[in-house]
């Protein structure tokens, strides 16, 4: 059964600044490409982080609503881990 789903991507952009639309997209991709349908892509925008972790003082904030099943959230997830620039990721279930 297709859920719909929020995920939440903080990208490290350290030194990357011109390529934030190319990672954007390049995430969106990966979504599609597990089975899920990429229903909304929301950039939040550059923030800093309440502490300095990993040496980065702040990332960029991208927010995915798409439609999927739950073990293509699973194979997503698994995905964005091996994905270089990516700080962070997690993901509720909103429908």
């Amino acid at each position: 059964m297709s859920r719909k789903y929020e995920g939440l991507v903080v990208l490290d952009t350290k030194g990357k600044e011109g390529s934030v639309e190319e990672m954007v997209s390049e995430i969106g991709k990966r979504i599609e490409a597990e089975g899920a349908t990429l229903d909304e892509v929301q950039q939040i925008g550059r923030k800093k982080f309440a502490y300095n972790a990993r040496q980065i003082e702040g990332g960029h904030y991208v927010t995915y609503t798409f439609t999927a099943e739950a073990e293509a959230v699973d194979k997503i997830k698994a995905s964005l881990d091996l994905a270089d620039g990516i700080y962070m990721h997690q993901y509720r279930r909103v429908g």
